[in-house]
């Protein structure tokens, strides 16, 4: 992640359009997922992350809330999103299912 002057994101600039395809790194920078789509608004809103698989195959949807993961736009413009569960810990959550 390019890290020089990242700016974290206000609620109301987060939309699906913006998240989804986004990696989401743990902690310690490490790789947990992407962003596969957002359902719900507000406070109740989550954020679907395929973790596992490869190339897409494979993927468990796992259901985070929304305040769970912080977004950053980093010097280019790129967005990032953060959170503090481990790969291992969404890895033992239940799939969501559509």
């Amino acid at each position: 992640m390019d890290t020089n002057a990242p700016t974290p994101l206000r609620p109301e600039e987060l939309s699906a359009d913006l998240i989804e395809g986004v990696n989401v790194c743990g902690p310690d920078d490490t790789d947990i997922g992407t962003i596969a789509h957002l359902h719900g608004q507000g406070s109740t809103a989550q954020v679907i992350i395929d973790v596992g698989g490869f190339l897409g195959l494979g993927a468990k949807h796992i259901a985070l809330p929304l305040a769970s993961v912080n977004f950053l736009r980093d010097y280019g413009g790129k967005i990032h999103a953060t959170t503090e569960v481990t790969k291992d810990q969404l890895e033992e959550l239940p799939e969501h299912s559509h």
